[in-house]
């Protein structure tokens, strides 16, 4: 079992290579819950196992009018009969071409809407997962779980649903053709059976393992490249030399893949050797049986043909059961795979009586400002198992983290005006960006309340309340997509006019002209084709266009330059009027521009009021203001000097 230790931190770190996750075995009920997504498309079902029965008829009876052709034809010199029975086996081949095509037509619209169902209710589902989740869960693994085991539950539906079908027929129908035609035969065929079905169940499960291991650690290499091949892992890589050491950890997971699947394949071809090997000793025994029963004049010539022909298609199918209880291990691994996500709760979750906040209705009118309490407010990180699975992280802690029981907001109460600017000042850690992450409920506290217009957020609309407010980060996100498209996220349909009056508020529209296709640019992975302060900006833009009632701003101006930034905070001064604004300070303008400052130290609200008020006191944020903002006083006085 491989460790990692985290020194001084207590915990011990449990990789999956060390057979944790891959030894799981698939949960009781999974076949249940399949059903209801196999009835959404009963009827091509219907089709599908209707044209499946024809097939396994046909391949019944064609030993069968084999046998006429022989004794009843070629023996007897009667060419008619040759002629006509010959005729029957080339409708019965065209036939037999007919239905496989409507299999492989239904199977398509079944597979693919299974597909569709899952991938959609997964990524839906994801997308209502907490903050926390995003924070521990792997990207590339939980494309895995969109891709590779979305595919293979559909492999599990389809393909498997059209070979238990036509195996089962099939094996039903050549035994009664065999038991006709020479019961003999056809028991000493029987017996062989048991042979065929032991190997199965000695290497099945060993499958099954290795197929979900397999699965595990494509999803961790999958993870690899996501996180190597956006643009801030490359520049990370190449910074710091890291290009040779990235390829060997790469080689290593990719050899730990290797290694998997090649036991994997000698697995199963080891199971289709002992099958092969046993079909052929019992075709040797129905030769030898069926061909002295023939001398002796038991059986005819024609009757030994079908019998062997019945054979083949006798003991494809037993090769295809004892198979295909490894086939479906595999498949209903996908399919616990995808149910362990949906099975997620999210943490966040919107009530059923839950009423969109008045000043949020489409039909409210102008919106006006809202007051923000804090009440007795409470709260701790949630634990790993309350918002993650350990197959979705790379590591894993074998005990529950010791820092989700550290309170991170204590007795917390404090109100925000409506209308006003209320800033957040204190060291790093003190809680202040979960106070900004509590107000648009990206998190729930974990007791009291936090209220908005003297509505407690959980009786509300998650709609209404991502309507109501509007957050820029410190580190703003783009899309891969233009800046038309960023902009609109905002507020899709957004006017051009409304999208230059934004860009112009928030300083950027000069940026924008001066790209090589404006608005419709695209600005590349994380917008990495544009500067820290640009990306602000638009950020900024982006906000204006939603234009919400409260603004929540984690320092949005910390990337600008000074001249950028007085300009930002002239822009912000405007736009922000008559909003109700929460704002993370690092800077001494916002600071100074703040109606209220809130000081706050190890999750509690030390000191309130206003700069002065607060400078004056002596208290905490004196101490915050002389060894925080006095060297952007003393810095800003310098730039007026030089000015002048």
């Amino acid at each position: 079992m491989a460790r990692t230790g985290s020194p001084g931190a207590g915990r011990t770190h449990v990789r999956f290579d060390d057979n944790s996750i891959t030894r799981q075995r698939i949960k009781r009920g999974t076949i249940r819950r399949i059903l209801p997504y196999a009835m959404r498309h009963r009827w091509s079902l219907a089709l599908l196992l209707l044209v499946t029965m024809a097939h396994a008829a046909i391949t019944a009876t064609s030993p069968l009018i084999l046998k006429m052709i022989i004794d009843d034809g070629i023996l007897p010199s009667r060419t008619d009969v040759v002629i006509w029975l010959c005729i029957a086996v080339a409708g019965l081949t065209l036939l037999d071409a007919v239905t496989i095509f409507v299999q492989a037509w239904c199977s398509g619209r079944v597979g693919q809407g299974l597909v569709y169902d899952l991938r959609t209710r997964v990524f839906g589902h994801v997308q209502e997962q907490p903050l926390a989740f995003f924070t521990r869960a792997q990207t590339g693994s939980l494309v895995s779980r969109l891709n590779t085991d979305v595919i293979g539950a559909r492999d599990a539906l389809t393909t498997l649903l059209i070979q238990s079908v036509s195996t089962v027929l099939t094996l039903i129908l050549v035994l009664v053709a065999m038991f006709y035609l020479s019961w003999q035969i056809a028991l000493a065929a029987l017996v062989m059976v048991p042979f065929f079905l032991l190997p199965t169940r000695l290497i099945a499960r060993r499958l099954q393992r290795l197929s979900r291991e397999a699965m595990q650690l494509d999803a961790e290499m999958s993870s690899m490249m996501s996180e190597r091949f956006n643009v801030a892992g490359a520049m990370l890589s190449k910074l710091y030399g890291r290009s040779s050491a990235e390829a060997d950890l790469f080689a290593g997971k990719a050899g730990r893949v290797r290694d998997v699947v090649a036991v994997r394949v000698v697995y199963g071809r080891m199971l289709f050797i002992i099958i092969t090997v046993l079909t052929g000793i019992t075709t040797a025994l129905v030769y030898g049986l069926g061909g002295s029963l023939t001398i002796d004049g038991t059986l005819q010539l024609g009757t030994l043909v079908a019998m062997v022909a019945l054979l083949l298609q006798l003991y494809g199918p037993i090769n295809q059961l004892s198979t295909m209880q490894v086939t479906v291990m595999t498949a209903l691994v996908s399919f616990d795979r995808v149910f362990e996500v949906l099975d997620l709760k999210p943490l966040i979750a919107e009530r059923a009586d839950a009423r969109a906040l008045p000043a949020a209705a489409p039909d409210a009118g102008e919106k006006l400002p809202l007051e923000i309490e804090f009440d007795q407010v409470r709260f701790r990180y949630p634990h790993a198992e309350e918002i993650s699975l350990a197959s979705l992280e790379s590591i894993a802690l074998r005990q529950p983290e010791k820092a989700t029981d550290v309170w991170v907001l204590q007795q917390l109460s404090f109100r925000a005006p409506a209308g006003k600017l209320t800033a957040l000042v204190g060291p790093s850690g003190a809680g202040k960006t979960t106070i900004s992450q509590l107000v648009p409920r990206l998190y729930d506290p974990t007791e009291g309340a936090v209220r908005i217009a003297g509505h407690d957020i959980r009786d509300l609309t998650l709609q209404s309340l991502r309507d109501t407010v509007g957050v820029v980060t410190q580190d703003a996100h783009l899309f891969h997509d233009t800046l038309r498209a960023n902009l609109e996220y905002a507020r899709p349909g957004a006017t051009e006019e409304e999208l230059i009056a934004a860009c112009e508020a928030a300083l950027i529209w000069d940026t924008v002209t001066a790209l090589p296709n404006g608005l419709d640019t695209v600005v590349g992975d994380r917008g990495y084709r544009l500067s820290g302060g640009e990306k602000q900006r638009i950020a900024l833009a982006r906000l204006l266009i939603k234009a919400p009632p409260i603004v929540v701003l984690d320092e949005a101006t910390a990337h600008l330059d000074s001249e950028s930034e007085a300009a930002i905070q002239r822009a912000l001064k405007t736009a922000l009027a008559g909003r109700t604004s929460l704002v993370i300070a690092h800077r001494l303008s916002t600071i100074r521009e703040a109606d209220q400052i809130l000081v706050v130290e190890a999750g509690r609200i030390r000191e309130c009021g206003t700069h002065d008020e607060l400078l004056a006191a002596g208290g905490l944020y004196a101490d915050l203001y002389d060894t925080q903002f006095a060297q952007q006083s003393t810095d800003g006085q310098r730039a007026t000097t030089r000015k002048l």
